[in-house]
This record gives structure tokens, sequence and C-alpha cells, in this order.
């Protein structure tokens, strides 16, 4: 059963730093940093009468917070079949003082989750650069600046030191980089579709002429399941408080992945919504092998792959690439 939670305040503060300065007050528990996370993206915060799935949502004046979420389902978390992993460096892509970019497996969290013990790609890379360096005392800083799925393989970025953070929140926030992915879709899910005012192509069913195609899809997004069910996210109004989102889409090949004949999808972000990738490529009717949530077929994961990030700015200036392998 769900329990409701009020705060009122006239700080001018983060959302998820309000609530872990308050919440583990008013249900008489701690709560990780990560639960906090959990709770802000899945729906359950809400500000001002309006869900807000932002962590970093600035509060700002009076301001009534309302956290609705079952408190015995929060302490306890169904464990998945993650894979055991152990970074080295042959999963180093690049680093220099300020940044580490890892290879992420797919099949392994970025993050710790609810449940506080679970395996995960940050303690990873804290636990290899001390390794690195055991003459200190306490463990080094890796801070999380981004987020892949866990299903999702390819180039993650970590900070090293506090100093940077800043200038690398203000790439993502500002858009000021590059991002791009490789897909897998299959090709009996292809459907039907008119171009829409030229931001997009047609598509014919069965059709042959895919490869080479390129589209894109804009969009606004939000959450459209319910509190208490599996996070799907899908298109909204902007007054339904929407984000804008969009992806240039190019299709460059095709194989036989499980057995099943598909195509290759090269994606490139404009934007980095939840499960962007994924709701734009079902919302034309090309859903991601495994990708069940949003009609693709079933496969032994999600077939997505974060293949290079790139920035060329006055404080960073990376390009770095995880080679593709399934």
């Amino acid at each position: 059963m769900n329990q409701v939670y009020n705060f009122f305040t006239a700080e001018s503060l983060r959302l998820d730093e309000f609530l872990q300065k308050e919440l583990p007050l008013k249900i008489q528990a701690s709560c990780s940093n990560s639960k906090i996370r959990r709770l802000i993206v899945a729906g359950a915060v809400s500000v001002n009468g309006r869900i807000v799935n932002r962590p970093a949502f600035e509060l700002r004046g009076k301001s009534k917070v309302v956290v609705e979420f079952d408190k015995e389902k929060f302490f306890y978390e169904k464990q998945p079949d993650d894979i055991k992993f152990e970074c080295s460096d042959k999963d180093v892509l690049f680093e220099d003082e300020n940044l580490i970019f890892i290879n992420k497996p797919s099949m392994f969290p970025v993050e710790q989750t609810i449940t506080g013990n679970r395996a995960n790609l940050h303690d990873a890379v804290v636990d290899y650069l001390w390794k690195r360096n055991p003459a200190l005392r306490n463990p080094p800083y890796v801070g999380i600046m981004h987020r892949l799925d866990r299903e999702t393989s390819g180039v993650i970025l970590f900070t090293k030191n506090r100093t940077i953070n800043k200038a690398v929140s203000n790439m993502f926030q500002g858009h000021n980089f590059e991002k791009k992915y490789v897909a897998v879709v299959g090709k009996s899910s292809v459907i039907s579709r008119q171009p829409s005012e030229g931001k997009g192509t047609g598509f014919e069913k069965n059709g042959e002429h895919f490869v080479g195609e390129k589209f894109s899809v804009e969009m606004f997004m939000g959450r459209i399941s319910g509190k208490s069910q599996a996070g799907k996210w899908g298109q909204t109004s902007e007054k339904q408080g929407g984000q804008f989102s969009k992806t240039d889409f190019n299709i460059i090949g095709e194989g036989k992945f499980e057995g099943k004949d598909c195509y290759i999808v090269e994606c490139n972000l404009f934007t980095g919504r939840t499960h962007q990738i994924r709701v734009h490529l079902s919302s034309v009717g090309l859903p991601l092998l495994g990708d069940e949530l949003y009609g693709g077929m079933p496969a032994k994961r999600i077939y997505l792959h974060a293949y290079e990030l790139k920035c060329r700015s006055e404080s960073l200036n990376f390009d770095v690439k995880a080679p593709v392998v399934w």
C-alpha cells in the first residue's frame, strides 16, 4: 500500500538533495542517493501538484513536495540476473587526470539500486582506481554524470574529481556534445508509416530499400505508465510536462541476430531523455530487438550500444568510441 508524505519548503535546492535531507526523517529510515533518484525518476514525487522526473529539478520559492510510494517495496527489490564484472585496463577506453571512459558491458547496472547491495559499474570503477593506488586511505572519488540502461552496452563517462563536474554537467545540459548509439531492430517489426511534415521517411511493409534510409523523430516525452508499474515513457504534450526530444537515425546495415533478420541503425541524439531511442524507434514501427516493453521481439538482451561520446569545447575536448560487439 502506498503512503503519502508531504513536505513544505522555501529553500532554493535541488529536489534530490532536499529529499536526501528530509525523507529519512519522515520515514525514520536511511535512504541512499540512488534510492532517492529512483523514486523521482519513477514518478513518485510531485512539486506543487506536478510530477517531476528530474532529480536535478531546482526547488525555488515556496514549494509543496509530495512523495507517494510503498515503503515496504522501497526497501526490497528482486535481483535480476546481472553478469559478474570486474573493471580492468582493457575496459578503459580513455582516461586523463579528470575523466575516465569505460566500455560498459550489457546486463550490468551503472549504479547502486534501492537494495543497496547490488554490484554495479560505479563501484567497479572505484575499486579499479583504488587498486591502482592502494596507498589511498579512502576510496577515490568517481562521479556519475550520465547513465546507461542496465542492458545497454558501450561508452560511459565518469569524473575523477569534483572540479570538473560543472563543466561536464554544463556539457550535457547544454547539449554541447555528440552522442551516437548503434541499435538493432527486427525486420518483422517494420510497419507502414507515412512521412510527417518532412521530419521522417515513409516505410513500406517488407520493403527492401531500408538500408541507407535516414529519418528524424521529434516529440515531447514523459512517463506514461502508472506509479506502481514498470517505468514506461512515451509521447506527451508540453502542457502535460513533456520534455522535448530529438534523434536522427540512419539505417546502416542488416544481418541476423539470434536467428532473426534485422536492420542495424545508427542513432544520433540531440537530447538525452529517459528511454529516448527506445521510444523514438518504437514510435515509427522499429522497436529494438529484445525491447518487449516497447513492442520489440524477444531476445537475450535489448540490442542497444553507446558507440561514441564526443565534445569539442574550451573546457572539454574528447572523442571516445566503444567497439560494437554484440
